[in-house]
């Protein structure tokens, strides 16, 4: 019997952290709340806001119940246990396993509820300052990913790429597709910094790079954004290749400015203007897309460290020297193996990241 009190102990342990997390308790309160005010006639008086009011109360109803069910069930369980009982043994055994592979897929169905979770995503990776070292940490970084897509089979197509002059790139773009894509890549949006002895450097001095990776989700049919043309500047201009030179002799690089954000997207990677065009609108869209996210979670006060992604706010640290370590600083979770997390094996931080942040959007 010890054996099941230890996993049933290790089962209501975790049921509490997400209960917590989940505020369940609050969302109860919120529940009888709402019972009593749907019980209320007079709430007919005003028939879009019944119609709210029984809406919210039938998803706080899908979202509490199972959890209300898995909770009980624990405590059912705990005095079965508690019986001592030998006989029971198998049994017990049986609804613990049960129980187990309930709490992981209610878990596991919270970790990608966000808006975009579902979707495809966009991954833009650009080169901080520090010119060949800061670009070849790019690189190592583009290479990373595309060994984690490779392990774990998601579709990639590159929409741009701009090599260094010397060594690694200014800036790469990827959309990636899969299950969860957007929900799992999501983690990695952000700074990441790199501390190493410089290849590049005469002296061999030790020295501290920077690259910021984006990550967007790509819209569907569903979610689409529709941009207003008036709000768009659109330029086109020479494509220019490595070290500047011009790749074409048309105007087929295309660059967008959405002037009420001022954010601007340039794509000259395709010899086609179409294509340009097109790759360039998918990117505005979703960086529109992830201004909206953000713009939410600040007014819900729940803007997390790595949702923004800009310069001087790094996610997450790889020494190289004078010892070997990458943590990540929103999870602090660490690993030792540099080489191994390089070449690809980021799925410990990922899920640290899904898991700190669980249930919330």
């Amino acid at each position: 019997m010890d054996d099941s009190k230890n996993r049933l102990n290790i089962l209501a342990d975790n049921l509490a952290d997400a209960w917590h997390k989940l505020k369940l308790d609050q969302k109860l309160t919120r529940l009888s709340e709402l019972e009593e005010l749907v019980s209320n006639p007079d709430l007919w008086k005003n028939p879009e806001d019944a119609k709210n009011k029984n809406l919210e109360l039938s998803r706080l109803e899908s979202e509490i119940h199972p959890w209300q069910i898995l909770k009980a069930q624990s405590i059912d369980l705990k005095e079965i246990i508690d019986l001592n009982e030998k006989d029971l043994a198998e049994e017990i055994s049986f609804q613990l396993s049960a129980m187990e592979q309930q709490l992981e897929e209610l878990r596991g169905a919270l970790r990608y509820n966000g808006e975009f979770d579902q979707n495809d995503a966009i991954l833009r990776i650009t080169a901080g300052v520090g010119g060949t070292e800061a670009m070849d940490w790019s690189s190592m970084l583009e290479r990373m990913y595309l060994r984690f897509f490779e392990r774990n089979q998601y579709s990639v197509k590159l929409i741009e790429r701009q090599s260094g002059e010397e060594a690694g790139i200014k800036t790469a773009v990827y959309e990636v597709s899969g299950p969860h894509t957007y929900g799992s890549l999501k983690s990695e949006h952000g700074v990441h910094r790199l501390v190493r002895l410089s290849p590049f450097n005469a002296d061999n001095l030790r020295q501290t790079s920077f690259a910021l990776i984006e990550v967007l989700p790509v819209l569907t049919e569903d979610n689409d954004l529709i941009i207003d043309e008036k709000d768009l500047r659109i330029d086109v201009y020479h494509a220019s290749g490595h070290g500047g030179q011009g790749v074409n002799t048309t105007d087929s690089a295309v660059r967008i400015t959405h002037l009420p954000t001022g954010i601007v997207v340039a794509i000259q990677n395709e010899r086609s203007q179409h294509a340009n065009k097109d790759a360039a609108m998918e990117i505005l869209k979703a960086k529109l897309a992830q201004m909206k996210l953000e713009q939410k979670a600040q007014t819900l006060g729940e803007l997390r460290a790595g949702e923004s992604a800009k310069w001087g706010q790094q996610i997450r640290n790889y020494v190289m020297q004078p010892y070997k370590l990458v943590k990540d600083t929103r999870t602090k979770y660490e690993e030792t193996d540099v080489d191994a997390v390089l070449d690809g094996k980021i799925q410990n931080f990922i899920n640290a990241f899904l898991e700190q942040n669980l249930g919330q959007v």
